[in-house]
């Protein structure tokens, strides 16, 4: 153990010499060794972080859902929205019916939605979203009410003029957040009573929905003032659990088409939206992005072992003397080895720890300016200095080696 730990530090000490004996040849040798652990630090943690914010913005769609809607929710650059848009609008007794037929779901939800302008006395607020949903549209997307209560059985029975708003509204109406359970909030004409303020949920790169800037009314009431039919409504089915999407989605086509009286010949004139799609495009895009990464990062690695070989060359011939003596005086040839190959990973380390420091320096700035944090797993971490010990290894083996198998007769009269 004695032995390993004098090996260990004195290889530690050559390779702090030879850091500041060569201060721009080391730097600049190390540089590539910099750039990769950079580009593979940076590249990793940034699709890490936001892969998570990603899939944190798309649960608010409904984990393991279905989207029964006219329009198709594949999109592309050939996308005939002329045909999605004559086709007939969900309507809440299809719901009920596909209730009845269904299975394989656990939760489904009647959800229409628009846009108005709501005011509190001299405030306003413009843009702002209102939701209409039936009592199982808050057992599918999870959403925290801070302030006041969210709607009961007799809320949703009758239909009354009750809200519960974003955060967002809240604040930009009533100053701070708590005060506004309830008050009033107006739109054209009409009141509703504000019975509770939903947490605040932040910036979203995907806008499911933005509960910040919205205000949930009953889908009785909403229905006494709009016409579901030009609102965007949707059938929100969730899966029982073991069920699949995939599986939900095929049983709501076959229900769906019973509904309408679809013949055999003639194709779907609706749309059973599978969220886990997105899911899958996320992954498959991030999957590309970071193959990108690792080129990159690969390239700049192999400069810097490059690198790193040359400056173990050089070690080991200006060391040539000393390499003899210790040989002469009963060093092993296995610890003449271990010696330099462990020098060889401390470079590679202090080039890994450039790299780890300017993501760093990377993260705290784009932090503060894109809409999620960049956060860098102990994973990451570990990857990037394992391979750097790897590489290192790799890049002194040869020069190593040479040192080991030195006459040391030959190497002390070396100058």
């Amino acid at each position: 153990m004695l032995k390993v730990l004098s090996i260990l530090w004195n290889s530690f000490k050559m390779a702090l010499q030879e850091l500041k004996a060569n201060k721009l040849r080391t730097f600049l040798s190390l540089f590539g060794i910099t750039i990769g652990i950079f580009c593979i630090i940076g590249v990793l943690a940034t699709i890490d972080s936001l892969q998570s914010k990603i899939k944190s913005d798309l649960s608010s769609f409904g984990n393991n859902s279905v989207y029964i809607d006219k329009w198709d929710y594949s999109g592309g650059p050939e996308y005939p929205w002329w045909k999605f848009v004559k086709r007939p609008s969900p309507k809440i007794a299809e719901m009920d019916f596909v209730k009845k037929k269904s299975t394989l779901a656990s939760s489904m939800a009647f959800f229409v939605q628009t846009q108005e302008t709501f005011t509190y006395e001299d405030n306003q607020l413009k843009g702002v979203n209102i939701y209409g949903i039936t009592p199982d549209f808050t057992t599918i997307h999870a959403y925290n009410v801070a302030y006041g209560r969210g709607f009961n059985e007799t809320d949703f029975n009758r239909g009354g003029p009750y809200a519960i708003i974003g955060f967002k509204v809240a604040e930009e109406l009533y100053g701070k957040a708590e005060k506004a359970v309830g008050k009033t909030i107006a739109y054209k004409g009409r009141k509703l009573n504000v019975i509770g303020v939903i947490e605040k949920q932040g910036s979203a790169i995907i806008n499911g929905y933005d509960y910040d800037k919205s205000t949930v009314v009953t889908y009785n009431y909403f229905a006494s003032v709009y016409n579901p039919d030009n609102s965007n409504p949707t059938i929100q089915v969730q899966a029982k659990v073991g069920i699949t999407s995939k599986a939900l989605q095929e049983e709501l086509t076959g229900i769906m088409r019973q509904k309408r009286k679809l013949s055999p010949t003639q194709e779907d004139n609706f749309t059973c939206n599978d969220v886990a799609q997105f899911k899958d495009q996320v992954e498959s895009v991030f999957g590309d992005i970071n193959k990108g990464g690792w080129a990159i990062a690969g390239l700049s690695l192999i400069v810097g072992a490059f690198g790193v070989a040359n400056i173990m060359f050089v070690t080991v011939r200006e060391r040539t003397s000393q390499i003899g003596l210790k040989k002469a005086i009963g060093a092993k040839s296995s610890t003449i080895l271990y010696e330099f190959l462990l020098e060889s990973a401390f470079l590679c380390i202090v080039g890994g720890l450039l790299g780890l420091f300017l993501v760093w320096i990377l993260t705290v700035a784009l932090s503060s300016v894109i809409p999620f944090a960049i956060v860098i797993a102990p994973g990451i971490i570990a990857l990037a200095f394992s391979i750097c010990i790897v590489l290192g290894i790799i890049s002194g083996i040869i020069p190593a080696s040479i040192a080991a198998k030195m006459n040391p007769v030959e190497a002390i009269r070396t100058k």
